[in-house]
């Protein structure tokens, strides 16, 4: 099965004409993003990227992680945005398929949190893994200083060689100098590929691969996706469907999109989405605002405005249909609860009974939505998925009439900040 897309529940809210009105300039958007003339062309080496990786690069990015294994008790990943989203809501989707403890740093500026990250590696064997195109980034230049602060105090320098790898730039940056200079291990970020895409690769793939995921049936996945979703036809193409569906209910006001899973291992998939959405479409008073929920938890907080309240937002589920684990639910000889009427069942039963009772509740309520079904929760199908995403708001953009590659609202605040802490 692979991805599938159901835009069942969108009926009633978008009619097949609105789609067939938007084909031709699908159309072009697609020929935009082949031909490279379109906005942002020079930051669309993500398109073929899959394709592109050498599968000895994989296995070579395998190995290493297997090394590093081999004389750390743990990775330290610093990053910000997409070199920290990609890699963190990989390994939170593939749950406890890390053969090592990864720990986060330089995507927040909170000094309790940082302080007790260092005090929980302290007497651990440390690898970090720091990633920044420029190296002057200031969340995770400042954490990579705090933590080669403490490495430096355990190591001496031909080991603070084998524990430091860089992923940055080709040639030019302050992290480039650092790993030249010292002779650190590192990767090259390409130049025509941005942070939010990043996550195929060495941003993503060379953190994952010290973790232990299967990095190749990640790209493998990926490469799926860049066969499926590279056909020009609307009709044929389930990214380009999702893509038109958004901009449809965005024309009618429907300015929230709310991406909803009932499994919780989604959470930093939602996060991940969050930022690629947010940062691509956010531009000229443009945009759809893209928030995300995690349910049933958040029905007991969210519920009551998903169903009731402003009729201003548009769902998107991912559903996984098969769980890895299954859990049969007990009989109660009592049966005060009332619950013996799904004894028997497995549990994962009843979470699709919800998430099938809230779609048509949501969409009877005035929130039309739609569901992406994956098969599995394993590597293959998140690669799958990233590709999707990425591919659909790339089309997206173009539709809205903005440039999807660009992010000139980011550095407002830094020139604000820098003015404040006093940096040049």
């Amino acid at each position: 099965m692979g991805l599938q897309l159901d835009q069942t529940n969108l009926e009633g809210y978008i009619q097949e004409s609105d789609l067939t009105a938007l084909a031709q300039r699908i159309g072009r958007a697609h020929d935009d993003l082949e031909n490279g003339s379109g906005a942002g062309s020079d930051f669309t080496g993500w398109l073929h990227l899959p394709s592109s990786i050498d599968d000895k690069f994989l296995e070579e990015l395998t190995v290493l992680g297997q090394e590093v294994r081999e004389h750390s008790d743990c990775l330290i990943s610093i990053g910000i945005g997409g070199s920290y989203l990609g890699i963190r809501s990989t390994l939170e989707f593939l749950r406890g398929q890390a053969k090592i403890p990864v720990y986060y740093a330089g995507h927040n500026m909170t000094a309790d949190y940082l302080a007790d990250l260092l005090d929980s590696v302290k007497d651990r064997r440390i690898t970090v893994v720091v990633i920044s195109k420029s190296g002057t980034t200031t969340e995770p230049a400042l954490a990579f200083r705090l933590i080669k602060q403490l490495l430096a105090g355990k190591y001496d320098e031909a080991q603070l060689r084998q524990r430091i790898i860089c992923v940055t730039d080709k040639a030019r940056g302050a992290l480039r100098q650092v790993a030249d200079q010292n002779g650190y291990r590192s990767f090259v970020i390409p130049d025509d590929v941005g942070g939010r895409f990043s996550v195929l690769t060495p941003v993503g793939l060379v953190p994952l691969a010290i973790a232990g995921v299967d990095v190749k049936a990640l790209v493998d996945g990926a490469r799926a996706g860049e066969q499926e979703y590279g056909v020009r036809d609307l009709d044929q193409n389930p990214a380009y469907q999702y893509a038109a569906a958004r901009h449809s209910l965005y024309t009618q006001g429907k300015v929230i999109e709310m991406l909803a899973s009932f499994y919780d291992n989604v959470f930093y998939v939602n996060e991940w989405w969050k930022q690629l959405y947010g940062e691509s479409e956010g531009k000229n008073g443009k945009g759809i605002f893209p928030a995300s929920t995690i349910l049933s938890t958040d029905l007991h907080s969210m519920g009551q405005l998903m169903q009731d309240g402003m009729r201003n937002i548009f769902e998107t589920f991912i559903e996984i249909q098969q769980q890895n684990h299954a859990l049969e639910i007990p009989a109660d000889e009592q049966d005060l609860d009332r619950f013996n009427c799904v004894a028997g069942k497995d549990m994962d039963f009843v979470n699709k009974q919800a998430y099938r009772a809230t779609a048509a509740a949501h969409r009877e309520g005035g929130v039309p939505n739609m569901t992406i079904t994956l098969e599995r929760a394993d590597a293959f199908h998140l690669g799958l998925l990233y590709y999707f995403f990425e591919k659909a708001v790339a089309v997206s953009g173009y539709l809205l009439e903005v440039n999807p590659f660009d992010q000139p609202g980011v550095e407002a605040y830094k020139k604000k900040m820098f003015e404040l802490i006093g940096k040049k």
